[in-house]
């Protein structure tokens, strides 16, 4: 079974329909047992930090993500809240990744939206689709670059497009808005 994590953030239904074109069932739901007995975790999320930590925390689900063993992709403000910290409300986030999130420089257009290619991808999400793909973004804040970087793309600033550590994955753009190259990055992580 594969479950979308439900907290407040927006679009994770857009994750659900992206998983349901493909013809993979899925469930969205903030209950630690479903998610502990998930075959796959997805956690999705546009939205702001300190508020998104706090329904996590409220519902003890901060701790049922970080001990989950099962492959788990965090897409865009997911991904962010993976990481240690950020500077989003100063938000002590969960730490699975050890970089930081920071607001992008005022010296260009805010938030970054659009279409972006890499400076560089590696890694079995990546399988088969080249730094040249584009993939599409909409974010004002950013991961910086680290030990745990796999994908880099320029916006005003080198950053992390994404994240791999152990099961888990992450990735600052959004596949399920994507098109053939964001749906092949889902079906590489349903793969794995």
């Amino acid at each position: 079974m594969i479950v979308i994590v439900k907290y407040n953030a927006g679009n994770i239904r857009s994750v659900k329909n992206s998983l349901d074109r493909i013809g993979v069932e899925s469930v969205i739901t903030d209950d630690p047992e479903t998610l502990m007995s998930a075959e796959k975790v997805i956690f999705p999320g546009v939205g702001e930090a300190g508020t998104a930590m706090s329904y996590l925390k409220e519902r003890e689900l901060d701790q049922v993500i970080i001990s989950l063993k099962q492959p788990f992709l965090g897409i865009c403000l997911g991904m962010q809240l993976m990481c240690l910290h950020s500077e989003e409300k100063d938000t002590e986030c969960l730490g699975i990744f050890k970089e930081k999130v920071k607001k992008f420089p005022p010296k260009g257009i805010i938030p970054h939206m659009g279409w972006n290619d890499f400076i560089q991808v590696k890694g079995p999400l990546f399988e088969g689709i080249e730094k040249t793909d584009n993939m599409y973004f909409v974010h004002s804040y950013y991961v910086e670059l680290g030990e745990d970087t796999v994908g880099e793309t320029d916006y005003l600033v080198s950053f992390t497009s994404a994240l791999q550590k152990d099961n888990f994955y992450g990735v600052q753009f959004h596949p399920e808005k994507s098109a053939d190259v964001g749906r092949k990055l889902i079906e590489n992580f349903l793969a794995l």
